[in-house]
């Protein structure tokens, strides 16, 4: 029997009359149905958020961190549970998806801290001849609703990185989560009613891009829209959005550089989690892999090593480590590029054969850069591996894709880690490391195509507040 869910505006849980169906995404089967909203329901959730930002711009820092607190500590409480649906929504292996649960909770915790940290300061206004006898300072106010629209992979941290900076500035929130993987947003918003947060505050509309997302990107009401998901989208919404915020989270095609100094045992095991976990399904998963010529046959034999360790299945299975993609045209597109890769010169070696809805880990070697698995983001289980002579023209091909979220670097000279760090043009270079590593305070977002802006709670949290300046006439 699915379970049915409704949704939530303005305090109130909703049956609209409508809903779609969460498929199990390994097993096909509906496991449960989630009301969804129309474009009159979203302006009034929008309306709701903006009514309540007239109160909730004025709680207290200590109140908001409060709230936040105590949903970092709900979300733990309820871990186990919460895996198993993103197990199920997004179709996430169970120890990954505890891994979500627990970045979550981490996530929302460092919100409540910063929440308490937000200010502003005084400016030395007589440091211009014309600023005599004046005082001066600036505060940060938080800008009203912002327009959340969250992707199916990380359903969970990826929402909590736009709702708990959000709400630790004091603002209210409109979001659309993944039509996919809504189940997690309806529970979050179960959680931070029972934290305290005050209805209005918090709405989530259920729905499809065109009709939910347009509606909210369209709506003067909201004053920030923080969108994660695909290049194209990203575009669309920037030509929409009208003069307010914009932050996106886009695309990628992460690399690695592999040196012949690095240790090759640490490298081969941490790139094998970096390229597979959640299925390739991760917009700094590790696609690229390039590796010094001198430690090539060593690494790769490492690598495929481990690669053939890896236990693939249903991601309910606690020994799981690849499960299915998120559906069947995303399995399709893959395996078609993987195929259209092979067909151009390609060696596939391992995997490339898909088993229901599981596309198994995939290496390919024998690749050029103009293949689509390597100039485009596979989104999915497939890695190349491409061997280079020189370190500088490494640092070149990595460069030469139209994205830049993260790149990670392994060596243990300091000057070519140095050279990466200088000549790299990505968000974040990562040493002795992969270009997947995260942790959610850190400033996180990309250059050229992968994206606008930065998360991690603390630089959201800024992108979510409007200075106001003060200054004070002594004469």
């Amino acid at each position: 029997m699915a379970t049915a869910y409704r949704t939530y505006i303005n305090g109130e849980w909703l049956d609209t009359g409508r809903s779609l169906e969460v498929h199990n995404k390994f097993s096909g089967a509906v496991f449960a149905t989630v009301a969804t909203v129309d474009a009159a329901q979203t302006a009034a959730a929008i309306d709701a958020a903006a009514a309540a930002f007239a109160t909730f711009r004025k709680y207290p820092a200590h109140r908001r961190a409060q709230i936040l607190e105590r949903t970092a500590e709900l979300i733990l409480e309820r871990g186990e549970e919460i895996a198993a649906i993103i197990c199920q929504e997004a179709g996430k292996a169970w120890k990954f998806s505890m891994n979500e649960v627990q970045r979550s909770a981490e996530t929302f915790k460092f919100a409540a801290e910063e929440a308490k940290r937000l200010h502003g300061e005084t400016i030395p206004v007589d440091a211009s001849c014309f600023g005599e006898n004046r005082v001066g300072y600036f505060i940060k106010e938080p800008i009203g609703v912002i327009g959340a629209i969250t992707p199916f992979n990380f359903p969970l941290n990826l929402v909590a990185h736009k709702v708990a900076p959000a709400i630790a500035a004091g603002n209210t929130v409109v979001l659309k989560p993944a039509s996919s993987t809504p189940i997690s947003s309806i529970i979050l918003a179960e959680i931070m009613a029972l934290a305290g947060l005050p209805k209005g505050v918090l709405n989530v509309t259920v729905g499809s891009g065109g009709t939910v997302g347009d509606a909210i990107v369209l709506n003067p009401k909201c004053k920030k829209i923080t969108f994660t998901g695909s290049p194209g989208v990203g575009e669309q919404i920037m030509k929409k959005a009208g003069i307010k915020k914009v932050t996106l989270e886009l695309g990628n095609n992460s690399a690695t550089l592999i040196e012949a100094d690095a240790d090759l045992e640490k490298a081969a095991a941490r790139c094998v989690v970096s390229a597979f976990s959640n299925s390739g399904q991760v917009c700094i998963s590790l696609q690229r892999i390039y590796v010094n010529r001198a430690c090539l046959e060593r690494f790769t034999e490492l690598f495929l090593a481990k690669v053939k360790q890896l236990k693939v299945g249903d991601p309910l299975d606690r020994d799981c480590d690849v499960g299915p993609m998120i559906d069947a045209g995303e399995l399709a597109r893959i395996d078609g590029w993987v195929k259209e890769a092979v067909a151009q010169g390609a060696v596939l070696a391992c995997g490339g054969q898909a088993d229901g809805m599981v596309y198994p880990p995939t290496v390919l070697t024998n690749v050029t850069e103009e293949m689509k698995v390597m100039c485009l983001e596979t989104f999915a289980p497939v890695v190349s591996i491409v061997p280079y002579d020189d370190f500088t023209t490494a640092l070149e091909c990595v460069n030469s894709s139209d994205f830049g979220l993260q790149a990670g670097v392994y060596t243990n000279d300091i000057n070519k880690a140095l050279q990466a760090v200088d000549d790299l043009d990505v968000g974040g270079v990562m040493i002795n490391d992969t270009a997947t590593f995260r942790v959610d305070h850190l400033p996180y977002g990309g250059n050229k195509l992968s994206g606008l802006g930065r998360e991690g709670v603390r630089f959201a949290l800024e992108d979510m507040t409007n200075i106001k300046m003060v200054m004070i006439n002594r004469n």
